[in-house]
């Protein structure tokens, strides 16, 4: 999340919230490695040229660093997100991590009521019109009738950051 601004602050509340609620004590921050944004990066303005790259950097190397040591991950995407997402199965294995993506069975309907059942507090930017949230010059608020994830690198065929589009190495049949 590429911002130091109100949304960067709602989501540290937010975060704080749940930690404090579910009892969350080994919460790992994936951040970028300061080198390589200060030498890619400079003027904080990568996102506009190469969105990929600046994605990369900001997102996909930082969590592949904080995956390292574990065999397994847990995803929170929906098959009703995208339609690339509409094909993701159960579990995943990258190499010899296997991801495990609990939610594709969900419709939006089945997250809504479990979240209403649960009392689960929802995040404060959904309110405001932003129901993907992603880094902050990357995403724009929601029209009434648009698409969930249309304010995701809106007026880019961009539609996922990298952290899910590395190809299967094995798991389509697990």
């Amino acid at each position: 999340f590429v911002d130091t601004g109100q949304h960067f602050d709602e989501t540290l509340r937010y975060r704080n919230e749940l930690c404090a609620r579910f009892g969350l004590t080994n919460l790992v921050m994936a951040e970028p490695d300061r080198e390589t944004v200060a030498a890619e990066d400079p003027e904080k303005f990568l996102f506009a040229s190469d969105p990929d790259r600046c994605c990369d950097i900001r997102k996909v190397q930082p969590l592949a660093r904080a995956l390292d040591s574990y065999d397994a991950w847990i995803t929170g995407r929906k098959s009703f997100q995208t339609a690339t997402r509409s094909r993701v199965p159960l579990f995943e294995a990258e190499g010899d991590r296997v991801k495990v993506n609990p939610l594709v069975g969900w419709s939006a309907t089945d997250l809504i009521d479990y979240i209403r059942a649960t009392g689960l507090p929802p995040h404060p930017l959904v309110a405001k019109g932003f129901p993907s949230i992603g880094c902050l010059p990357c995403t724009s608020r929601v029209a009434p009738g648009e698409d969930l994830r249309a304010g995701r690198w809106r007026g880019r065929t961009k539609s996922e950051c990298g952290i899910h589009t590395e190809p299967l190495s094995a798991g389509q049949d697990i």
